[in-house]
């Protein structure tokens, strides 16, 4: 049995504004926030994070290039400029991320970077879309962002790596995040212009790993100490495995359903991002930060049912 992209296309369109197409978009942006951050893990883990995102980007546009010479159609002619736009914002993002995880720790700058995303992402949504929240809503909105700066501030105070470039790793994280807000409304304006979603997503990844590429090729050839290649490949494949699905997940929900609300939903990898900070990086979690994440979990909730 082979995978019909014609089907999945029809099937996306049968669903938008419907409210089974409003309960993917929940399951997809939660999707989205454990793929987004098992990616940032992938990111931060033990290699540089300039090779880390170098090799994800590359495995990522190898495993495109086919699926967008015999798969899906080319993109129409209005998208082009979208994707040009895309590119340049998606870019600057990459190179905030790095520079904030090189300089501090992956459960302080990952919090941080999430948390300041939601807030503009629903501006913009307005601004946009004209989407709209109920005050019930807001109130979410609200607590789950004290979870996410209270873990954040958590993090700051009790940890004792990286201190001495911590403020420079928050300056980072916090325009990162505005980063965030703006691609996650522009892709979802392409996403919704796009005649077919999936060959936008596809065509996106292309483009998208030609950005850091180059630069992580000239860095790796130009280090005197290089990282083994096989361990690096391995970890491209899987964070580009992972980038398709987190980032193709919330694109395809902002499609279905309200981005403001999509992004708020997604913005719960915090919680996943503690855990596998915990399990995987031998970072400390505690009593206190697991509170925390529960009001992130319950701010989200009320997003979801405050309708």
């Amino acid at each position: 049995m082979t995978f019909d992209p014609s089907f999945f296309v029809a099937w996306i369109y049968q669903i938008e504004g419907t409210s089974v197409g409003s309960r993917a978009a929940l399951w997809l942006a939660i999707l989205a926030a454990f793929l987004h951050a098992v990616f940032g893990a992938l990111q931060k883990g033990r290699h540089d994070p300039w090779l880390s995102r170098g090799a994800i980007d590359a495995s990522s546009g190898l495993v495109m290039l086919p699926l967008a010479i015999f798969v899906v159609p080319i993109p129409e002619p209005e998208l082009w400029p979208i994707f040009l736009i895309i590119f340049i914002i998606h870019f600057i993002y990459k190179l905030l991320q790095a520079f904030a995880y090189s300089k501090g720790s992956f459960t302080v700058v990952y919090p941080v970077v999430r948390g300041t995303s939601p807030i503009f992402t629903v501006l913009g949504a307005y601004i946009l879309f004209g989407e709209t929240f109920s005050s019930t809503q807001w109130l979410g909105i609200f607590i789950l962002l004290i979870g996410i700066f209270g873990l954040a501030l958590y993090n700051l105070i009790f940890l004792e790596t990286s201190r001495a470039t911590l403020p420079t790793a928050l300056i980072l994280a916090v325009c990162t995040g505005s980063f965030v807000a703006l691609y996650t409304t522009v892709d979802a304006y392409g996403i919704r212009v796009a005649i077919n979603p999936l060959a936008f997503i596809v065509w996106f990844f292309l483009f998208d790993s030609l950005s850091i590429t180059p630069y992580a090729i000239y860095r790796w050839s130009h280090l005197t100490d290089k990282p083994k290649f096989f361990p690096l490949a391995i970890r491209g494949v899987a964070g580009g495995t992972v980038a398709f699905f987190s980032f193709g997940s919330i694109m395809l929900a902002t499609r279905l359903d309200k981005v403001g609300e999509a992004a708020v939903l997604r913005e719960t990898s915090t919680i996943f991002a503690a855990v596998i900070g915990w399990l995987f990086l031998k970072e400390t979690v505690g009593p206190r930060r697991v509170l925390l994440m529960a009001l992130i979990a319950f701010g989200a909730l009320i997003v979801e049912i405050g309708e």
